[in-house]
């Protein structure tokens, strides 16, 4: 197929480390612009890239006739303006996460995407990870007995000042940057929705921002999904899936780098646990790449906003649990 042609709407470090080194090994993607609202930064990140044109502003990005799609690494508060404003200018949007923050929100990108007729997704890596297809299948087989938990844990360090993880006014907080990534895992095991959740978070006195966020999801049949998130942890991101005749484990479940081996552990108590090697693979490119397919085929967003408005209701779920000291419903 014809490459999609992609233009990058801000220069934060996870575009720059991670996503645009991807995209630019993609299939059937092509970089020709990108900006920034500091035209030097813009520049300098072009050039780094080779990518042949760049605005000082995030409106240059959406003027610019050849652009079909635009992925937007803003901060989080600016998720939902910059998505609506790109798919009203005609183009296809990757956002990353959270995409909204609170459900009102996230219903408007749903209108936006039903009005304008462009994709929208939110950038879920994860679900582009050939991993999680074996986890989800070897759930969906038995082999591990019948599902009733699943723990997962996402932590860091980032005492940052100046870092937007840090910034309550703009959705910073432990909830926000890492919630998303457990959240999914449990749901895509369960192949459901919670109805209830627990929570309870820590907030940094000087930040003003969760630095620790727990939460049990409570699922019909009496399953429980736990998960625990901070940005003032040591690192650690953690799955495991408890099933009536074996556990299953994933060490790097949300985060593993392009040539990383990921693993899934089997255990049944009883013989040696055995591990399942899955091959190394990129998962920033094959969302770009699957994203670019959709744009060219004329299909939907390979992740719908359905998805994404599921994870919101359970976010905003946790903080009002956190609020009220009380099991809250989804």
């Amino acid at each position: 197929m014809d490459a999609v042609r992609w233009g990058i709407i801000g220069t934060a470090a996870i575009a720059l480390d991670k996503v645009i080194p991807s995209m630019l090994r993609a299939e059937g993607v092509n970089i020709v612009a990108l900006a920034s609202r500091n035209a030097d930064k813009a520049r300098a990140a072009a050039t780094r890239f080779g990518i042949e044109r760049s605005y000082g502003s995030y409106e240059g990005i959406l003027a610019d006739p050849e652009i079909e799609a635009v992925y937007i690494p803003l901060p989080n508060h600016l998720h939902v303006e910059w998505t609506i404003r790109a798919a009203e200018a005609g183009k296809h949007v990757l956002c990353e996460k959270p995409l909204a923050l609170n459900v009102e929100k996230l219903n408007s990108l749903i209108a936006c995407r039903d009005r304008t007729g462009r994709l929208i997704q939110e950038a879920v890596m994860i679900r582009a990870h050939p991993q999680w297809d074996e986890v989800c299948r070897i759930v969906s087989s038995g082999e591990i007995g019948e599902v009733h938990a699943v723990n997962g844990v996402f932590t860091e360090v980032n005492l940052d000042p100046n870092s937007i993880v840090n910034d309550a006014a703009i959705g910073g907080g432990a909830l926000f940057d890492l919630g998303v990534y457990p959240v999914t895992a449990a749901r895509m095991v369960f192949g459901t929705e919670p109805e209830r959740v627990f929570a309870a978070s820590a907030f940094d006195p000087a930040f003003g921002v969760d630095r620790l966020t727990s939460a049990i999801l409570l699922f019909s049949g009496g399953r429980h999904a736990s998960m625990a998130v901070s940005t003032q942890l040591a690192p650690r991101h953690h799955v495991e899936v408890f099933g009536t005749l074996k556990s299953l484990s994933l060490s790097n479940p949300f985060n593993p780098a392009p040539n990383d081996q990921c693993r899934i552990v089997l255990n049944d108590g009883a013989a040696a646990a055995e591990t399942r090697n899955i091959a190394p693979a990129d998962q920033y490119c094959l969302q770009a790449e699957r994203f670019s397919t959709a744009v060219r085929s004329g299909g939907s967003a390979p992740i719908e906003l359905e998805w994404s408005l599921g994870t919101m209701k359970i976010l905003d779920a946790i903080r009002r649990s956190v609020e009220s000291g009380a099991p809250e419903p989804v």
